[in-house]
């Protein structure tokens, strides 16, 4: 375990803001609340007195928000099986309810629990602490809460950062407070990077014992992956020409439609499915969208989609993997988005993994790595604009390939490889 300086505390003016900012944090969480008791219930999991601890001693996994949520499910289900109890924190309505939707069911339901993570403050994080009595938090991504960190050292539990991803812009931040920076991450007894730019970063940053084995998003397993697509809807689409536009951002679906409208021209059968990063501007992307005389259909009424529907936006979340199976070529959004080139790009290994052809912009600088690696394989396409996203579509369709096994079987090898080595590490400290 690395050595550790004497506890620190953090600065004045950081509980300062915390403290101003915490009101407005309860109206937030209030205003999206669904009624009443589920308000009273995230202000006992942020703020206290907390729910009972299922079980004490556990491993416990930070995890913000679906993406993490995803990141960590290889390992979680690992030591689940193991017959370890595990503790789940999300920051996001959405990752929780993901962890959840993953373990809170049999046979793990004795040994899992998922709650919120407190707000940062020295009292709340020493109560939650005395409830739950975690050995170990493996902290997953990028969500760094300075409070938090001190007091898993003054408690002496190992403290791990796992699937580390440091940006560019992040890091930038952290530098305009540098000495405080490396007081934090020089607490970390492990970090293992997701990629070399966040290897590089986090030895600026202060941290010790840094690892980078690739990004343990590879590691989620076929079987974890693979989602059956409701069969009425499955008899609607089987005969259509199907691919998706994943994680779209705005001006990314209009670019989508144009190229709709080009392939169709072609192939009059086409379906795009559409499925935005935030479901909750689904209602706008339907106005842009029947601007260009285009029928869309929304997911959660089935009932409004026929043979003549142009584009299916998909308005829930956690559906993706089931429009993938079905779909041979994918476009990954936020990479053709001129407002977001500073923090361009998302994840494209899920479809990469179900046997999907990839179709980005040339964007990509959070997911750099990710896409040199896939490109390597065959699987990626870079387009510049809608006519050569349809242009590459139209050809696809064409030749009409099989999914490759072949890689499919490359890219669940070249992740199990990650979370063995990742696995490794861990068992250092569990």
């Amino acid at each position: 375990m690395a050595q550790k300086n004497a506890v620190q505390q953090t600065p004045f003016w950081y509980n300062f803001l915390l403290t101003c900012i915490k009101p407005l944090y309860r109206w937030k969480i209030k205003q999206r609340a669904e009624n009443a008791a589920a308000f009273q219930q995230e202000c006992i999991e942020r703020f206290g007195p907390f729910q009972p601890p299922k079980n004490l001693e556990t491993i416990w996994f930070h995890v913000v928000s679906v993406g993490e949520t995803n990141a960590a499910q290889p390992l979680i289900e690992h030591y689940l099986k193991l017959g370890h109890p595990v503790l789940v924190t999300n920051t996001t309505k959405t990752g929780q309810a993901r962890a959840k939707s993953l373990f809170l069911k049999a046979p793990y339901l004795d040994l899992f629990q998922a709650v919120y993570l407190p707000v940062d403050q020295k009292p709340l994080l020493k109560q939650f602490f005395d409830v739950y009595q975690p050995k170990l938090l493996a902290l997953v991504e990028t969500e760094i809460w300075p409070n938090l960190i001190l007091q898993i050292e003054e408690k002496k539990i190992p403290l791990l950062l796992l699937n580390a991803r440091i940006t560019e812009k992040s890091f930038k931040r952290w530098k305009l407070i540098i000495n405080f920076a490396k007081k934090i991450f020089e607490k970390f007894d492990l970090c293992i990077a997701s990629n070399k730019e966040s290897e590089n970063f986090l030895e600026i940053l202060g941290a010790k014992n840094i690892k980078n084995y690739g990004n343990l998003k590879f590691s989620q397993t076929k079987n974890n992956l693979s989602n059956k697509l409701d069969l009425s809807l499955s008899n609607k689409i089987k005969n259509r020409k199907i691919w998706c536009a994943a994680s779209t951002h705005p001006t990314e679906e209009i670019l989508c439609a144009k190229s709709h409208l080009k392939i169709k021209k072609n192939y009059n059968n086409v379906l795009t499915i559409i499925i935005p990063r935030h479901i909750d501007r689904a209602e706008k992307i339907n106005v842009e969208l029947s601007n260009l005389n285009l029928k869309v259909a929304f997911y959660s009424k089935l009932d409004q989609m026929d043979e003549n529907t142009d584009i299916l936006i998909i308005d829930s979340y956690g559906e993706s993997l089931k429009f993938y199976n079905i779909s041979k070529y994918v476009f990954v959004g936020k990479s053709l988005s001129k407002t977001l080139i500073m923090n361009s790009g998302q994840n494209p290994i899920e479809p990469a993994k179900l046997g999907c052809k990839i179709f980005h912009g040339p964007n990509v600088t959070n997911f750099t790595e990710i896409y040199e690696y896939l490109k390597t394989l065959g699987v990626t396409k870079k387009v510049n604009n809608s006519d050569e996203l349809s242009l590459s579509l139209v050809e696809e369709f064409k030749e009409d390939k099989a999914k490759n096994d072949e890689i499919s079987a490359k890219i669940q090898n070249y992740g199990q490889n990650i979370f063995n080595n990742v696995i490794i590490e861990l068992k250092k400290y569990i």
